[in-house]
């Protein structure tokens, strides 16, 4: 079976906003798949980001798809405009966060959404097993939640296995994206492990300061080509 193209869906939260328009457009350029929003209200994580606002931007400033992560308590309080946006939208939360997953997950979906669940580092497949007949997405994180720049918690790529070998497994379609310390070492382990879509942050497109965006892209690109 042919390897799938792995996509990349870089994360916004790390853009230069002085020149968000010129991102945008090299993301055009080079057929970037999803434009990743990290949504952070300061009480599921401590510290606050993107919000609809920006996301309204994002979507007048180019036609790339959200890839929504709602790292917020009670996402069922916060979805409705998100779920407002103009264009396609994929939008995940931490099931934990929530006290009906399943209602929410139908929900997004009832509105035109794909929705997706967050598997924390600490929680093992066990735990969501159940929701993942109705989900477009399982976003394996391997960091914790709420920071850019942080180190890599080496057994949650083993997590990355567990739920490509569960999908196929039981004839499930879900992608599976990974999210943190997406760096350049350790996107061929990751995309080995079964990691689909890749949320490259400053381990990876944005890590550099004063190296231009496109060859870091060119640099992605060229990575990517070599795993196939």
């Amino acid at each position: 079976m042919p390897m799938p193209k792995i996509k990349l869906s870089p994360s916004m939260m790390c853009a230069d906003f002085l020149h968000l328009q010129g991102e945008l457009d090299l993301f055009t350029e080079f057929g970037i798949d999803w434009l990743h929003i990290d949504v952070m209200d300061g009480h599921y994580v401590p510290n606050f980001t993107l919000g609809v606002d920006i996301c309204q931007s994002f979507v007048k400033g180019c036609k790339i798809p959200l890839d929504i992560h709602l790292m917020v308590e009670r996402p069922d309080l916060h979805v409705d405009p998100f779920l407002k946006l103009p264009g396609t939208r994929r939008i995940s939360f931490h099931p934990e966060t929530v006290r009906q997953p399943v209602r929410l997950i139908s929900y997004i979906r009832e509105q035109g959404g794909e929705p997706g669940i967050c598997i924390d580092p600490s929680h093992p497949i066990e735990m969501w097993r159940h929701l993942l007949p109705l989900v477009d997405q399982v976003m394996v994180m391997t960091v914790n939640p709420g920071y850019a720049g942080q180190k890599l918690i080496p057994f949650c790529v083993d997590k990355l296995t567990e739920y490509r070998t569960y999908r196929d497994t039981h004839g499930l379609r879900y992608d599976i994206e990974v999210d943190g310390n997406v760096s350049w070492e350790n996107i061929p382990p990751m995309v080995t492990a079964g990691a689909e879509i890749l949320v490259a942050g400053t381990s990876s497109i944005f890590c550099k300061k004063g190296t231009p965006r496109g060859e870091s892209l060119q640099r992605m690109q060229a990575l990517l080509a070599g795993l196939k």
